[in-house]
Order: structure tokens, then C-alpha cells, then sequence
């Protein structure tokens, strides 16, 4: 039987949200590693870095194609840059050794050797078949075309870590899933569900479901879901769960777009703009 969903409230999440310690420093703060941006998609990796930075993160580090290298290194001088191999596609799996949470998917692309990729990175984050010592799972959030590649290989479901945090669209979730039910499929794969749309559902691996009661239409606009990637994989390298991360990241990026559209309307709303408004969404929760 579906469990009706609770409605977040900011009630409910502002004693979730830590304060900041005075004397915190870059590395207090965590640091988040976001695998995005095929050539031509370097967009993604941009609004994903953006919206990481400006969740609190302590640091970033993008790994991207060398194509998209002066894109990137102009638009978020504030990241740091780790390349792949190839120029124009993900292909090179990154050691985790040194990074607190893993994003990974917007705007890789679902190319053979690219979807092998997305495989290597997820085991490495599951601490599967890999050579880290301690072998330590790393949070993370899979998005875009990575969820993508979940669908095309299947068998990559079983590289998933512990509690990841997936965060489809519709469509990309009923490529995953098909007719499966979004609580079911968290129970099954013991994974949190971040379902998008408006509303936006959160299904936990415990078979509970949340449901955020903001955002507006002028967030289903291209981007956004990158901008979302960033903001939870920031929570999650800053050290917090993968619940509190998941609720957090759905209700700050919706309250984001909502003193976005407020300020310029629904039609006009891109992106970047639920970025430039994340500072007034951090406010609404007392911070």
C-alpha cells in the first residue's frame, strides 16, 4: 500500500540545516567531485560546479573532457579541474581517495565507452571491485546520463552504492523503471528517490515518501537539474546524510526558484537563476 506523503515544511527542515562553525576553513567544509559535460554539453558541468559552490561546499573539482577545459575554467574559476583522457567524453574513472561525495551524469553523454565509465566510477564509489584502501563507500548522486546508462545496462544497477541519491525526470526515471513504483523501486535498490516535477516526490529506501510543496513552472527549463546535482552533492561532501541531503537539496533548489520567479517571472526563469538565488533559499531556512 503507498504511503501518503509528508509535506515538507520549513518547520520540518530547519533543524536539519547545520550552522556554520566561525572558525570552519576550506577544508572543514567538505569536498564534492562532479563528473559532468560531454564536448558540447559543457553547460551541464558549469551550472552543476555553480550551484555546488554556491551550496557551501569547501571545494569542487569538475572532471571533464580537455575540450571543454577554457569553457570551464573562465565560467567557475572557483573549481578546480581534473581531465579525462579523452578530449570529448568521459572515459577515465577518477580515484575517490581524496573527495567526500561523488555527482556524476549531467551532460556525459551515453556513448559506449562512456557508459563503461559511468560503471567504473559508480563500483569505485560502492568500493567495489576497486583498489582504495580503506575501501570506503562515497556518497553519492547519479543523474542525467547516468541514469541514462542505468537504463541502457541494467547489470549497473548493482554498482549502485548504499543510499545513493537518484534524481530523474519522468521520462528518465520510466526508462529505468518502466512501470515499477517509485516507492518500490527506493525499497528494492535501497536507494533514495528523488523524483522531479512538480511536485517534486523523495522516496526513501525505508518506503518513505516526501513531498516538497515549492517551485513553480518556470523551473522546467533546461539546467535545472543540473543546478539540483550540484546542490545535493555539495550537502553531501559538507557531511551531511544522504536523507537530510535529498530533502535539503529538493527544498532549497525549489525555494531558489521561487524568489527566482518572484524576481523575474516564471516565463523569463533559466537556470541560472535559481543559482543566483540560492543565498535568499539559504535565508528561508534561517541561515
Amino acid at each position: 500500500m503507498p504511503m501518503t506523503p509528508q509535506t515538507l515544511s520549513l518547520s520540518v527542515l530547519r533543524p536539519l540545516l547545520r550552522p556554520r562553525p566561525a572558525d570552519g576553513h576550506k577544508g572543514t567544509f567538505g569536498h564534492a567531485l562532479v563528473v559532468a559535460g560531454r564536448w558540447g554539453m559543457a553547460g551541464a558541468s558549469v551550472l552543476a560546479a555553480k550551484a555546488c559552490m554556491r551550496s557551501g561546499v569547501g571545494k569542487c573539482t569538475l572532471h571533464i573532457p580537455r575540450a571543454n577545459n577554457d569553457i570551464v575554467q573562465i565560467s567557475v574559476p572557483e573549481v578546480i579541474i581534473s581531465h579525462d583522457l579523452d578530449q570529448q567524453e568521459f572515459t577515465t574513472p577518477v580515484s575517490l581517495g581524496i573527495y567526500d561525495a561523488l555527482a556524476i551524469g549531467p551532460g556525459l553523454g551515453t556513448s559506449a565507452p562512456t557508459i563503461e565509465a559511468v560503471g567504473r566510477q559508480l563500483a569505485m564509489a560502492a568500493a567495489r571491485n576497486t583498489n582504495e584502501v580503506p575501501a570506503v563507500v562515497t556518497p553519492c548522486v547519479v543523474d542525467a546520463d547516468a541514469l541514462n546508462a542505468l537504463a541502457l545496462q541494467p547489470a549497473l544497477f548493482s554498482m549502485l552504492p548504499e543510499d545513493a541519491i537518484l534524481t530523474p525526470h519522468p521520462a528518465e526515471y520510466r526508462r529505468m523503471a518502466a512501470d515499477e513504483a517509485p516507492q518500490r523501486f527506493a525499497q528494492r535498490l535501497g536507494v533514495y528517490l528523488v523524483l522531479k516535477g512538480h511536485p517534486t516526490h523523495v522516496y526513501t529506501p525505508d518506503g518513505g515518501c516526501y513531498e516538497c510543496p515549492w517551485g513553480n513552472s518556470g523551473m522546467g527549463t533546461a539546467g535545472s537539474g543540473d543546478v539540483l546535482t550540484g546542490i545535493i552533492v555539495a550537502l553531501l561532501a559538507e557531511g551531511y546524510a544522504p536523507r537530510e541531503s535529498a530533502l535539503l537539496g529538493v527544498s532549497l533548489h525549489a525555494l531558489a526558484g521561487d524568489a527566482a520567479a518572484c524576481s523575474l517571472g516564471e516565463h523569463s526563469l533559466m537556470a541560472s537563476d535559481i543559482i543566483a538565488h540560492l543565498p535568499e533559499a539559504f535565508k528561508c531556512l534561517g541561515v
